[in-house]
């Protein structure tokens, strides 16, 4: 299955904030083992967010939004996807309920219309509960079409996916994605023009064009890292198929200008 990422924020545009949302799940996704070919960053304008969602779906399967669930009259990611997906909105009587007694606890009498708005949910939908502030989050399904929205703030954003998120998508994977890492960097006083990227990926040649598995090399002050990496059912048969490339890589770069290898855990 193919994911897309969609990043809603006005201040994301303009600089304000650092998109750390698309880099925490591109990284999950390809670990749980979905493509992901494209990431989207739009402002807070529901006519803007429907043109990359339709843009979007042109070329995946599901969408990961985050953002635009707040109080505020500017968060509309929620109001516009309701429309987008044909959902009645409800109120969801569990969040209603713990904004006011959040809302008490902090002496206000009544919730402001802002934070009554967090309570108002997709009907037919998987709402996602937040035990890290208010907002849910919620899944919508449609004419084959996935939409994940999470909120933005990544201490939010973050436990959501973890806790709820990834239980979810493990229904919809067919695959899983497994890394090999070799960082490469002279240990004997060499120039680190030897171990360099373009060097190093000179030496590998025709191994950066295979499929499955891929080979990739990345810069480093220090020399280069090539990552090797494998799509296969289980972690066991993804090895197999990493083993006979990582061992190429490793003889056409030297022993010696390998610091380590290892798999990619982060």
């Amino acid at each position: 299955m193919i994911v897309e990422i969609i990043s809603v924020g006005t201040e994301i545009l303009m600089g304000n904030i650092i998109n750390t949302n698309a880099q925490y799940l591109a990284k999950r996704l390809a670990h749980l083992g979905f493509d992901c070919h494209f990431q989207t960053v739009v402002g807070d304008n529901p006519a803007r967010i429907k043109s990359a969602l339709d843009v979007a779906y042109s070329r995946a399967d599901a969408v990961i939004m985050t953002g635009g669930l707040g109080p505020t009259k500017d968060d509309l990611t929620k109001e516009m996807l309701m429309e987008y997906f044909g959902k009645r909105p409800v109120v969801d009587e569990q969040v209603l309920n713990f904004l006011e007694e959040r809302a008490r606890a902090r002496g206000f009498e009544k919730l402001s219309d802002g934070m009554k708005k967090q309570a108002i949910v997709p009907a037919d939908s998987l709402i996602l509960y937040n035990h890290h502030g208010t907002a849910p989050g919620c899944v919508m399904e449609r004419d084959e079409k996935i939409c994940i929205l999470l909120p933005g703030p990544p201490k939010e954003m973050q436990p959501m996916f973890e806790e709820c998120c990834e239980l979810y998508l493990n229904g919809k994977r067919d695959k899983i994605f497994v890394s090999i890492i070799i960082k490469c960097v002279s240990k004997f006083d060499a120039p680190i023009s030897i171990v360099g990227e373009s060097p190093v990926a000179d030496r590998l040649n025709e191994l950066l064009d295979g499929v499955n598995p891929t080979v990739a090399t990345y810069a480093k002050e220090d020399g280069c890292i090539v990552r090797v990496t494998a799509a296969a059912k289980n972690h066991d048969e993804a090895l197999k198929i990493l083993e006979p490339i990582v061992a190429a890589c490793k003889e056409r770069i030297g022993e010696k200008y390998i610091q380590y290898v290892k798999e990619d855990v982060d």
